[in-house]
């Protein structure tokens, strides 16, 4: 369950980042909320990997609280915010999702 929790929590990194970024291309009020949204988010986020590192290796729950988050965002980045996509890029990216997942293997 608290990998479950943990992945919430990264998936709510990728949320606040995104906030960051709209925040910035908008102004008056709609930067206002998003600013309001990146608060909750970073609130959300970092409760729940809190609550992932009563049971997991604080470490390790780390590395793949940050990894999701990287790997989240330069995905919206790419998406959303038309951010470059190159080979070396992508590559690195897939080496990142590969720790990830090693690094869920070797835990206990």
């Amino acid at each position: 369950m608290n990998w479950i929790i943990l992945i919430i929590a990264g998936c709510f990194e990728v949320a606040f980042t995104t906030c960051l970024g709209k925040a910035k291309e908008t102004s008056g009020i709609a930067s206002v909320l998003w600013l309001i949204g990146f608060f909750v988010t970073v609130s959300a986020s970092m409760y729940l990997l809190y609550r992932a590192t009563l049971t997991l290796p604080m470490g390790t729950a780390y590395a793949v609280w940050t990894g999701i988050g990287a790997v989240g965002t330069v995905i919206v980045g790419i998406v959303f915010f038309k951010e470059p996509a190159d080979f070396w890029r992508l590559f690195f990216i897939v080496t990142l999702i590969g720790s990830i997942i090693g690094l869920k293997f070797v835990s206990h």
